[in-house]
Order: C-alpha cells, then structure tokens, then sequence
C-alpha cells in the first residue's frame, strides 16, 4: 500500500509538472571549447540536471581563441559518465530525464584548428555534419546552436549549406537556425554574421567580456547579497555531499559558469520565451539593433574587433529596484537601490536560477519526498489580455499549488521594457497577495505592458516559478 501511495504521488507530481510546461522543448546543440576553462565543465553540468527540460541533440567539442589546437570530447563523457550514475534518481523527480548512453551518442567534435583555418573545402568535422544532419530532420522546432567557445564549427555547417544547397533549401534551414555566443572566441564569428545577414544571432560582440551581459552571472554586485554565486555557497550546495555530478563541478578559475547564460533563457520556467530575447528572463534581455562600441579594440584573446554591419540581438538596459524581505507587517517592500544596465537583465534573477540548480543536485541523491519542487502557478483567466484604455483588471493566481505541499508567496510586477510601452504600469496596493489590481492608461495608440507573477515556496531551497502575463491595451 505504502508503494502504491508513493506511486500515485509521483504521477500526480508529474502531472502537475506536464500541466506547468509553457511551451515544447527548445532544441540545442552545445558547441563547448571544453578544458579551456572549467566554466564549460560547471556549465554542462548544470545543463544536464535541465536535460529533461531541453532537448540536447549535440555536444560537440570545438576550439577557441583560449584552445586554439586541441578538442577534448573525453572531458564531456567524463561528465556524462557522473550522469549515468545519477540518472535513475533524476527519474524519480521528472520521467523525461534521458538515459546517458543517448547523450554519449551526440557526443561530436570539430576540427582541432582554430577559426576559420577550419572554415572551407574539405573542412568538414563531425561536429559541422552534424549540425547539417539535425537541421535536416523532419522537426519544425527551431534548432539552438549554444557556442561557449569557437564558433568554426558552426561557420563551417553553414559554409557547406551555402555551397551545396539550392537558394530556396538554404533560406529554409537557416531560417531554423538560432545562435546565443558567449561573445566572439574566434574570428569565425563576425564572418557568419556578415555572410548570414538574416542568421536569428544573439551575442555582445567582441572579446571585451566586461562588456557583455551574460557578464552578470558572476559579477558582483555592490549593493546586493552576492552569496549564491560565493565559492563557500558552491561547495555546499552543488560540489560536496551531492553525488557524483557534483563531484565533478570544478572549482572557479577565471569566473562561475560564464556560458550557462547561453542555455538558461530555454528553460521552460513561464518568464523564458526563447523567441523574443527583448522580453527577457533567466539568460538575460537583448534588443535588435545594430550596435556601436565606442573605444573598443582587440583584446587579450587576440580576437579582430570588427565594426557590425548587421542588426543582431545584443546588450539592453534593464531598471530594477529589488524586492527584500520586512520583519514586521508586508511581508516585502521595495529597496532603497535602484539598478540600471544590461547586466542587470540577468542578474535579478540569479538567486532564483541558483537556488533551482541546488534543488536540482538535491535531486540527484534524494528521492521526490525528501527535496523540493517549484511551485506550479495557476491563473483564473489567460495570460493573454486586451484591456481598454483607461480601464481596470484584476490578476488572480489563488489557485496555485506547490508539489511538496509548501506555503506559497506571491509578488507581482511590471516589466516595462519587454514591452512597448515604456513608462511602468503599476500594481495597485499590495504586490504580494495573490490578487493584483491594475489600471492601464489611456492611450492614443495600441501598445503591450508586461506583467510578471514570481511565486516561491519556503522549502529549501526556496523555489519560483513565474508567469508572464501580457496585457494589450486598446484604445
């Protein structure tokens, strides 16, 4: 009896966690300069505890301009070996974690050359037919190429497209293609972008890391609680006492996980939607322009700054001021500090995105009773909204659950960046009950404002889940 119990618990779990996917999975393929840094090590294994949440279709060891001669494919299965062990208690938490051997057989590697030496005729690697093979397959979900090192691998695949394939077929297969770089790691990169005027290419160009957004997931902040991102906060909840995949994280050397933002905005978390960076989430917000640094040169890393002659989806500002906790009455109130850069976009959310990958290692040695789960958010009405100008709504969540039976907190808020109108429109009265009143403003024109739910439970580590509702405002 007391199995079959547990059973019904574990389909109802899983129920609930079906119900609570927003959208189908994104499909990726990591191209990883793997042993340049141990980023990339701490990277894949964080992306391997989300493997049940995005569907990983290759992982192919490249170099960069920090690796330029050698590849390492023996580094990725050394991880996905740590995998193998803890995948069957992975499963007791989501069914869809895959099984290791079929992640070992997408293992791939590119040309042990850097940039575009292995760019052209008779340059083709595993890694590039690879990317042609899976673009080719009969699945009209666009394909994520996640380049945390060079991205010659890449250049090639799309040289071959070029050269062998009619107009029409190469518009087809590029049009599928979406890329998020970890900046420019070879001189690769501005070559594809000025070749594939109309590649979907996310990226902070250049090799001035300071620069770049994805930047944000290990900058510390002054003026906020940088703890989950300290190395004592590392060894505690993700590298000592969680099982093998832990015990392969790496200490940090140059910076914590500097290409996990190329993956975190695929998962599925109700604030993510991969197709519209400008609306932000885990791995940051992007706007679509043509960008100009000024004073920009070539940095250590001896990657060519060249001047963009495209739009891309690069750096934009977001303002935040934080929520933090009140002793007595509100449970909440808005701090004193205000924040405002591109950075900002990722970091607001790192303590949430932190705290779901140390639930995550829980997961890896407990079984579903003992660790925690994100609370599952239900609304009473759409999350698509037209509004008249000048009228009233009420947001309403009462319904919302958690998995482990935890109290819940609500906080609502606006997100006037991600859409058209710029001004914020306020939440009425409390934010943190489970009702939120607005007023849209009377507007001339058509225009979107952008509403944020974070729920997160008191387990431990407290968990959030989000939605985003977005409210179209008619004249």
């Amino acid at each position: 009896m007391k199995n079959l119990s547990f059973l019904l618990l574990l389909l109802f779990n899983f129920s609930v966690l079906t119900a609570q996917e927003t959208s189908q999975k994104n499909r990726v393929i990591i191209l990883t300069d793997i042993e340049a840094d141990p980023d990339d090590t701490q990277s894949l294994v964080r992306l391997l505890l989300y493997s049940n949440e995005i569907d990983i279709k290759g992982i192919v060891a490249t170099t960069s301009c920090w690796l330029k001669s050698s590849i390492h494919p023996e580094s990725i299965k050394k991880v996905l070996q740590a995998y193998a062990k803890v995948q069957p208690n992975l499963k007791q938490h989501h069914p869809d974690f895959p099984e290791a051997s079929s992640l070992m057989d997408v293992v791939k590697t590119g040309l042990p050359v850097y940039g575009m030496l292995g760019v052209g005729e008779g340059k083709d690697s595993e890694g590039s037919d690879w990317i042609i093979k899976t673009l080719e397959e009969e699945d009209e979900r666009p394909l994520w190429i996640s380049v945390w090192g060079g991205s010659n691998t890449l250049a090639q695949a799309l040289s071959k497209i070029k050269n062998t394939k009619t107009k029409e077929e190469q518009k087809r297969l590029i049009s599928k293609l979406r890329v998020y770089a970890i900046s420019d790691q070879d001189d690769s990169s501005i070559w594809i972008r000025d070749n594939f005027r109309d590649l979907f290419y996310i990226v902070t160009p250049g090799d001035d890391y300071g620069r770049a957004t994805w930047n944000g997931i290990n900058s510390v902040i002054s003026g906020i609680d940088n703890t989950e991102i300290s190395n004592s906060w590392l060894a505690e909840n993700i590298q000592q006492a969680h099982g093998p995949l832990g015990a392969v994280y790496p200490d940090v050397a140059y910076g914590m996980e500097g290409d996990t933002p190329a993956f975190l905005s695929l998962i599925p978390n109700g604030l993510n939607f991969s197709e519209h960076p400008n609306w932000g989430g885990w791995g940051g917000r992007y706007e679509f322009y043509k960008p100009y640094f000024s004073g920009r040169k070539q940095g250590k890393s001896g990657v060519p700054f060249e001047v963009e002659t495209r739009k891309i989806w690069t750096n934009a500002k977001d303002s935040y001021t934080p929520f933090v906790p009140n002793e007595y009455g509100r449970s909440i109130t808005s701090d004193t500090l205000n924040f405002t850069s591109d950075k900002v976009s990722l970091w607001r959310w790192r303590d949430d995105f932190q705290n779901d990958f140390a639930a995550r290692m829980d997961w890896c040695l407990q079984p579903y009773t003992e660790a925690n789960h994100a609370p599952v958010i239900v609304l009473k009405h759409p999350d698509r909204i037209n509004v008249e100008s000048g009228k009233s709504f009420t947001f309403d969540a009462s319904d919302s659950t958690d998995p482990d039976g935890d109290n819940l907190s609500f906080v609502w808020f606006s997100y006037p960046e991600a859409g058209t109108y710029e001004e914020p429109v306020y939440i009425s009265g409390a934010k943190n009950l489970h009702t939120a009143n607005i007023t849209v403003p009377r507007l001339r024109e058509e225009a979107t404002l952008h509403y944020i739910l974070k729920v997160t439970d008191k387990g431990e580590p407290a968990l959030s889940s989000y939605k985003r509702i977005i409210v179209t405002v008619k004249p």
